[in-house]
């Protein structure tokens, strides 16, 4: 017993290396920016397992062992063969961190320290009310859908665009979520009418602005950006305490992530745009600010896609899979028995800053943007 669980922390130490040097990988604007695009595409996942995915990937493209640079589908052993396709022989898994679950039951939920863990098969007593919760990770195993063969992956329709233009529906959807937290969406004519930049958010007017003077694709990257901050940068928020910047990559990092999820390139805007904000961050190095925003930007991007009736990219999960039943596959004991990891969720001055207190923005967008 003590040499499994030796090989399991020994595993975890590992990825946990793995996922440091992925990081580390990221500290410039072009890497950042790549990250996020493939994270968009592989967004039912964490966004540590999705580096992890990533830099295992690659490394297999290295070796040969598959034909792409970029992994399409990645699923479980079992999972595939509910697809009816199997892990080809002598093709190893990615290895990545799925949660380790417990049972906790309480007969007086409100109170934290009324909560007990159940042990295997412990029935809960009469009154208590029994929640699940994360209690620590475990390695598992994904494989890319090349290292599979059988039968075919129906591939869902991608949305296509034309240069400069928006995906059809994504400027309405976006709007209504700005719209549903109590703001109103206007479009000025020019920059000028809000203080020289792409859009702003006021929380005094409780208002997002977007000029019009430029093309649909950056006026709905603009209101995505604006979106972000709305969700994540509240004046009650403890991010809006923090420095400017953690706060614009963010709201950047979500705009190239929804971006990313309906087919378009943000990076020729985003790249100089990121790496110029992360490296305003006083006292803190470019990797810790990805270390800090990745996942949060992951769970807030994924927010609004799932309220979105838009034509989207794939999630990284293959089409048809049940992915309820994927969460409820048994720990993964070797690489030829693995499971998947289960699925992953204001403030009061505007948004480029106090009136009094005006901050040049880097490629003229604001800081509600």
């Amino acid at each position: 017993m003590a040499t499994r669980q030796e090989a399991r922390e020994a595993k975890l130490d590992e990825l946990h290396e793995r996922l440091t040097g992925a990081v580390q990988q990221l500290v410039s604007g072009p890497d950042w920016a790549r990250a996020l695009a493939f994270a968009a595409r592989f967004r039912s996942r964490s966004f540590n397992n999705t580096l992890l995915i990533w830099v295992a990937h690659a490394e297999a493209f290295e070796q040969g062992r598959v034909p792409e640079p970029f992994p399409s589908y990645v699923a479980g052993y079992k999972q595939w063969q509910q697809l009816g396709r199997q892990v080809e022989k002598g093709q190893p898994g990615y290895q990545i961190l799925a949660p380790v679950t417990g049972r906790f039951a309480s007969a007086n939920p409100a109170d934290a320290r009324s909560w007990r863990r159940l042990g295997k098969g412990e029935k809960p007593r009469a009154g208590e009310v029994v929640r699940s919760k994360m209690v620590g990770v475990r390695p598992a195993y994904v494989w890319d859908a090349s290292q599979t063969t059988g039968d075919p992956i129906p591939e869902p329709p991608a949305p296509r665009l034309l240069e400069g233009e928006a995906p059809a529906g994504l400027w309405d959807g976006l709007a209504a979520q700005v719209e549903e937290r109590g703001f109103s969406v206007l479009r000025v004519p020019h920059e000028g009418m809000i203080r020289g930049a792409n859009g702003m958010t006021d929380y005094t007017a409780n208002t997002v602005a977007v000029r019009e003077n430029m093309d649909s694709a950056a006026q709905v990257k603009t209101l995505a950006h604006e979106l972000g901050h709305v969700l994540l940068h509240g004046p009650d928020a403890e991010e809006a305490r923090q420095h400017r910047g953690i706060g614009e990559v963010e709201a950047e990092s979500v705009a190239l992530m929804v971006g990313a999820a309906h087919g378009m390139d943000t990076s020729g805007y985003t790249i100089p745009y990121v790496s110029t904000w992360a490296a305003r961050v006083d006292g803190k190095e470019p990797v810790e600010v990805v270390k800090a925003t990745g996942e949060r930007v992951r769970k807030t991007t994924l927010t609004i896609l799932d309220q979105l009736e838009t034509a989207q990219v794939g999630d990284g999960t293959p089409p048809g899979l049940d992915r309820d039943a994927a969460q409820r596959e048994a720990p993964a004991q070797a690489q030829a028995s693995p499971t998947a990891e289960p699925a992953s969720p204001r403030r009061t001055t505007p948004s480029l800053e106090p009136t009094a207190r005006p901050v040049p923005v880097p490629a003229a967008e604001g800081r509600g943007l």
